[in-house]
């Protein structure tokens, strides 16, 4: 099974066409970023971290909403719902894209969880057997950010600069796709979003793909450790601009270990 899911870049314009990934390469994808975000471990397939108010989900750890909640970060486990329910996958029983997550509290959450009960499973077995999708899914999104990163860019001469970088990554110079660029901006991109929401900044400052990319050095002959070091720059001026009440300072020995999957 084959998949479209890309843009090429020709002549300085966007086309839409083919970029055929395997289930192998999906598969390999999915595991590459399950392991970022829950160690491949089944617990942390459904999860609500400390310090949040909103529950996280699938090998992407996707965010979903209990009832009533808003947040300054994309919710983006509808998103999930609705690509596969385009693509004729059976959501189970009571859950859609419009649905809210079930548990209203964490307490709630993990009694549910400890007990198994009926719809934690229902769920969990969802996200279990779809895997290759949320990888699908994230590989799609990806590649829609960069048209929606150059919306946001009124300056021509950074827009061609956030083109070229973003197909430093992706091309290598024969302009076939470099399978772990292309990991690279899928991972970065669901794990701390595409950088143009403006509700996801402190101090009017972000921390998405769009600012990787704007800091990133074009002179590193490693392209992936430049990519890396612009995101640990980016994730460390968050951490400073973060509320102290939050205390993201705890996230960044793992934020760290995570970019040096990019390029060790």
């Amino acid at each position: 099974m084959k998949h479209a899911i890309a843009l090429l870049l020709l002549s300085g314009l966007l086309i839409a066409v083919p970029l055929k990934l395997t289930q192998e390469q999906a598969q390999f994808i999915a595991k590459k970023v399950w392991l970022n975000e829950g160690a491949g471990k089944d617990k942390y397939l459904i999860w609500w971290n400390k310090g949040e108010d909103f529950a996280s989900l699938g090998i992407g750890h996707f965010i979903w909403f209990p009832k009533g909640h808003t947040e300054r970060f994309r919710e983006v486990f509808p998103m999930v719902l609705t690509y596969m329910q385009e693509r004729g996958v059976k959501l189970p029983k009571g859950i859609t894209p419009q649905s809210d997550f079930p548990w209203q509290s964490k307490e709630a959450f993990f009694w549910a969880k400890k007990q198994k009960s009926v719809y934690y499973m229902r769920l969990f077995n969802f996200l279990k057997q779809t895997m290759d999708y949320q990888a699908m899914f994230m590989a799609r999104r990806m590649m829609k950010a960069l048209p929606q990163m150059l919306d946001t860019i009124d300056d021509p001469k950074k827009a061609a600069m956030i083109k070229r970088r973003f197909n430093h990554m992706l091309y290598n110079k024969d302009g076939s796709i470099d399978e772990r660029g292309l990991y690279i901006l899928i991972d970065y991109t669901n794990f701390k979003g595409e950088g143009t929401l403006k509700s996801e900044r402190y101090k009017g400052q972000g921390w998405g793909l769009l600012q990787v990319l704007e800091h990133l050095d074009e002179t590193n002959p490693n392209k992936y450790k430049a990519f890396a070091d612009s995101a640990k720059a980016m994730l460390s001026r968050r951490i400073k601009n973060s509320p102290p009440a939050r205390g993201e300072e705890r996230w960044r020995k793992g934020w760290n270990v995570r970019l040096d999957t990019y390029w060790k």
